[in-house]
């Protein structure tokens, strides 16, 4: 996070923190603060929803707005039940959403249910179409043009006979088109890009697929490196070169620092993962939320704005992501507390994470 964000967001919290206490005094105003917010997020194959997002964004919104409530659902990537998720949450008489969207485009018109039903929506990390209120995420060009450096390095590019395989993020995501276009910003007319794929549902299973059938139309000898959308996509991607007995990987790109990404990096079978800040995210889009319930406008929070397919100026928080290597493993991830050198280093990774400076 970079140094104004962590600024803005402090005095944000701080100043909500002390609305919510007056609002809690005993002088009969107690009640203006007591509404729900919506929680719809998309998936349980990636870890962070379930892990971070959900438990990060209910501790703070307890703690900007005590007498509020946090209603929650996961769409297990499933648009339809997404929507009715939404408009359940809407009929209940919610305040807030804070919407992580499945398919932007498909929920579009119930982001128009909930506008007309004077519920405000939050975009959270995927920019849904719509009117919406806020939108928080993280920069998605920044982090594919992380990927696609880190790419670089690890293979000791640029070399233009050099191969890679492009393994892209679901296609209903508007964060996967721009992780996309950032990895291709640095790669393209550095590197031959043998094969590119999108992978439904940012799934391991289709990643491994993909992976399998581009190894046996290539051969292995001829894969340079992969470009992995998230942490997910590259596990698919590595078992895929193992089950096909590959013994030197080559390398292979990640986001999310996943708990196993971060382990697969110590043992030198994954080069890299972007770290996104779910706290600082989690925190931002709570803040927007209790604004929104409150009736108040966004401009103390929202840094910058974001235009959508349908709606202009969004106010926004952009966060920065960041690169995740062995070398700064301990000054990212277990600085900030997302996990403790006990967690990431099992009794098999010990020589290696003694190598790295993490040493449990």
């Amino acid at each position: 996070m970079t140094s104004r964000t962590r600024y803005v967001l402090g005095a944000l919290v701080a100043g909500l923190l002390t609305v919510s206490q007056a609002a809690c005094t005993g002088d009969g105003t107690a009640g203006t603060d007591s509404f729900t917010v919506g929680l719809l997020l998309p998936s349980r194959v990636v870890p962070r929803w379930e892990n971070s997002d959900k438990p990060l964004f209910e501790q703070w919104v307890k703690q900007l707005c005590p007498h509020c409530t946090v209603s929650y659902a996961n769409a297990a990537d499933d648009p339809t039940a997404q929507r009715q998720q939404m408009v359940a949450m809407i009929t209940k008489g919610v305040r807030v959403l804070v919407l992580g969207a499945t398919d932007n485009r498909a929920l579009r018109s119930t982001v128009q249910e909930a506008h007309d039903a004077g519920v405000s929506v939050v975009a959270y990390d995927r920019l849904a179409d719509g009117p919406v209120s806020g939108y928080v995420s993280f920069d998605g060009l920044k982090v594919g043009t992380l990927q696609g450096q880190a790419l670089l390095k690890a293979m000791h590019a640029p070399a233009e006979d050099d191969t890679i395989v492009m393994m892209n993020g679901d296609p209903t995501s508007s964060n996967a088109a721009q992780y996309k276009r950032g990895a291709l910003s640095v790669l393209r007319g550095k590197v031959r890009i043998g094969r590119s794929y999108d992978t439904t549902g940012w799934s391991t299973d289709n990643a491994n697929a993909n992976m399998s059938a581009t190894i046996a139309a290539l051969g292995p000898g001829r894969i340079d490196g992969v470009l992995a959308a998230n942490d997910a996509i590259a596990a698919g991607a590595i078992s895929a070169f193992k089950s096909a007995h590959v013994r030197r990987l080559p390398p292979v790109t990640g986001q999310d620092a996943d708990l196993d990404a971060v382990r697969r990096i110590i043992d030198g079978e994954q080069s890299m993962t972007v770290y996104k800040s779910f706290r600082a995210e989690a925190e931002a889009a709570a803040s927007m939320a209790v604004a929104l319930g409150r009736g108040e406008k966004l401009r103390t929070i929202a840094t910058t704005t974001t235009d959508s397919p349908t709606t202009r100026q969004i106010p926004s928080v952009l966060l920065t992501p960041v690169a995740v290597t062995t070398a700064n493993i301990k000054q990212t991830l277990v600085r900030d507390g997302v996990y403790t050198t006990t967690q990431i280093c099992t009794p098999q990774l010990r020589p290696a994470c003694a190598k790295a400076g993490l040493t449990p």
